[in-house]
């Protein structure tokens, strides 16, 4: 049960098959821990996903992926004992994550739909037990180790164990922060971008023009452009401006939005397929023109709050949230995110390439003077950034990367309280392996006390 803690940091991907219903195994109880049954499918069909992933499989893969799973059925079967519960809505947005991010793979709902075999509804019930597993066995996890912490000496054991020539090597890197100002279009850019859209509204329900040739040619979303303005989304979608969806599902199927506005410009929506909160929408966005005149009053307010920030009557995490006009630049104290690992350290290719030239000329501690330029949306905005720290290519060492060596440790130090808690745990559960997995190393500690089966 060794690197016990990483096998469960990837709990969510033993979900069942999307194509679960085509079963290519014969099937057979193979496990049992508790009440709890693992299927010999369970276990091959996960090895067929990972295939169809393009995911490496390893030889022992049918041991590994048993051990995986015997160890949630058990973390689920010990956080039913001691009444830990998930709720039903904490279900439900799992499994619309879920399910969007299947229709993302597969291109569309219908595809999914056609793929699976099942319907969108269908497909969300099949899951739904597993994934109810699945948060049972990591809220048992987290209430295992929840007060488990690290001190530096224990850090600086850890770090000295470790093999010098191990050590692994860190390419330059740079914590950077920005606060960001969106210029205001003029009356007549907004008033123009209106009638535009109106223009277009009136072609399309005449049946002049087809709704998705004019997002082809004048949608200025460059997310939906090539696909005639097409997304798919969810009324729970987070990741959608709210005015954007509000909108949409106020619509019935064929109908076209009025013109409204969005943080992002001014659109019109036509309902494509709807079922329940999930819709299939086209949309045409305009961004109205920004002129010198904006952009000039957005950086003489970027000049003020730059002034404050160098006179020190401000930090540079209060500014952001008081003046910045980007949701994303306001969390985490206003520093940009890794969307790999959640981590403030970013190497050079991880920024856009403006922000790369801005850095080459500024030292750590210090703030830009404004700088227009084009976000990831297509806006024209304004931005002041701030580089706190900057890290020269380098061998990982204890005084440079504390934070790592640290949290290294830590995970570790919980994988052996885990490891711990589990053999005190294993003599009370009833287990039950088949002889099919009698040659797995890796599941010793389950043998030892699994039951014995007569044949």
């Amino acid at each position: 049960m060794k690197r016990f803690l990483t096998l469960l940091t990837a709990l969510w991907l033993f979900a069942p098959s999307l194509m679960a219903q085509h079963k290519v195994v014969a099937d057979k109880i193979v496990a049992i821990v508790g009440d709890k049954i693992i299927l010999r499918s369970d276990v091959y069909n996960e090895i067929l996903d990972k295939q169809r992933r393009n995911e490496p499989v390893p030889e022992d893969a049918p041991c590994a992926i048993m051990d995986q799973i015997l160890i949630i059925k058990a973390l689920m079967l010990q956080a039913e004992k001691d009444s830990i519960i998930v709720g039903d809505e904490e279900i439900d947005a799992i499994l619309e994550n879920k399910i969007r991010s299947y229709i993302q793979m597969y291109g569309s709902k219908e595809q999914l739909e056609e793929i699976a075999g099942r319907t969108v509804y269908q497909i969300k019930e099949d899951f739904r037990q597993s994934v109810k597993e699945m948060k049972l066995a990591e809220r048992m996890k987290d209430k295992v180790v929840e007060n488990i912490k690290i001190t530096p000496q224990e850090a600086k054991v850890y770090w000295d164990k470790i093999p010098k020539d191990s050590l692994p090597f860190y390419e330059s890197e740079v914590e950077v922060g920005e606060i960001v100002v969106y210029p205001k279009a003029s009356r007549d850019f907004d008033k123009l971008s209106i009638d535009e859209l109106t223009d277009f509204k009136k072609q399309i329900e005449s049946g002049q023009s087809k709704f998705e040739t004019l997002a082809s040619i004048y949608t200025e979303d460059p997310g939906s452009k090539n696909s005639g303005g097409q997304y798919t989304i969810n009324r729970t979608e987070k990741n959608f401006d709210p005015t954007f969806v509000n909108h949409a599902f106020r619509l019935k199927e064929g109908q076209v939005s009025p013109v409204f506005k969005s943080k992002f410009g001014y659109h019109i929506i036509q309902m494509i397929q709807r079922n329940g909160d999930d819709a299939v929408v086209r949309h045409i966005l305009r961004i109205p023109k920004i002129t010198e005149t904006e952009i000039a009053i957005a950086t003489a307010k970027l000049d003020t709050v730059r002034a404050k920030l160098i006179s020190g009557t401000v930090t540079f995490g209060e500014a952001t949230s008081k003046y910045s006009e980007s949701e994303i630049s306001k969390n985490y104290g206003g520093l940009k995110q890794s969307p790999t690992n959640g981590s403030s350290y970013l190497t050079i290719d991880q920024l856009d390439k403006d922000l790369v030239l801005m850095l080459d000329k500024m030292k750590v501690g210090e703030y830009s003077k404004p700088v227009t330029y084009t976000d990831e949306t297509g806006k024209k905005a304004t931005r002041l950034v701030y580089l706190k720290t900057r890290t020269e290519p380098h061998r990982e060492n204890f005084k440079d990367d504390y934070n790592r060596i640290a949290q290294r440790a830590l995970e570790l130090k919980k994988q052996q309280v885990l490891e711990k808690w589990f053999a005190t745990k294993l003599p009370n559960y009833y287990i039950m392996l088949d002889d099919e997995f009698k040659t797995c190393s890796n599941l010793k500690n389950w043998w030892q006390y699994a039951a014995k089966v007569s044949q």
